[in-house]
């Protein structure tokens, strides 16, 4: 087993965390419970890490300006990611990780599930890849697949967790809540979720080895579907040949892209 993992810590997919009517979760009076459980649930994770004999675990902090988690709360032998303006997915990544741990990430849209959205909830409806529909997790872990890097777990509810078994072969899940819909959900107890993560950590930590990166084939297919007309006549996406997107209706755009980096370097 190699020695060093990276935790991944979004907060829409934690225990208990739902936003409010009209607006998503950090404008939501559950905001601070939501950062007080991520903290928890990645404290799990890395607990779990170190037990099963980590040596180097990153706790990411990536839920939008990136300071969200209690970090006094977390394990003192974890490195911690925080901020934002870097542009770039995984900080020090490379290929001496053994895994990517999931924690807190939400589903890309799909009916009834709990704060669905792929990076921005008020901008984007949708985004493809070579016309399959992707969120925040496959975008993710094709980044750390470009290093050799799999992902090993992920925790959210069942809608997110169900679109991660159908990416990623053989990984580890746990359940955290039951989406009912934008804002709503049926939660399990926030300490049990964190008894789980640790769990299902320990369990993943044991295959790590066995898992395959997630890759996208490159050069890619890339369709973003605004919420906004506006939005759409603006986009600043372009293509590997500085191309700005092909317009394909009032509210989409597609080109190609060259690796799954170049989303965030709009």
């Amino acid at each position: 087993m190699r020695k060093k993992f990276y935790i991944s810590v979004d907060l829409e997919g934690v225990a208990c965390a739902v936003g409010a009517y009209g607006q998503g979760l950090s404008a939501s009076p559950n905001y601070n419970f939501a950062c007080l459980q991520g903290t928890r649930e990645a404290n799990a994770a890395a607990t779990a890490l170190f037990d099963s004999g980590a040596e180097e675990v990153y706790i990411w902090d990536c839920h939008c300006t990136g300071v969200n988690l209690d970090y006094d709360k977390l394990d003192k032998r974890c490195k911690i990611v925080i901020g934002a303006g870097a542009r770039k997915r995984f900080p020090h990544i490379d290929e001496s990780f053994g895994g990517i741990v999931f924690i807190g990430y939400h589903a890309y849209d799909a009916p009834d599930a709990t704060l669905a959205h792929v990076y921005s909830s008020v901008t984007y409806q949708h985004q493809k890849v070579n016309g399959t529909l992707v969120g925040e997790l496959q975008i993710d872990a094709a980044i750390a697949g470009k290093h050799g890097v799999p992902p090993i777990f992920v925790a959210s509810d069942d809608i997110c967790v169900s679109q991660a078994k159908e990416s990623f072969g053989g990984i580890i899940t746990v359940e955290t809540k039951k989406a009912l819909a934008w804002n709503s959900c049926i939660s399990k107890h926030p300490l049990l979720c964190c008894d789980e993560i640790y769990d299902g950590v320990k369990k993943a930590a044991e295959i790590a080895d066995t898992l395959k990166p997630y890759i996208i084939p490159e050069p890619f297919e890339y369709e973003v579907r605004y919420k906004r007309i506006e939005g759409a006549q603006g986009s600043p996406f372009r293509d590997i040949n500085n191309q700005l997107f092909e317009r394909i209706d009032a509210y989409t755009r597609r080109g190609i892209f060259g690796s799954p980096e170049q989303i965030f370097e709009y």
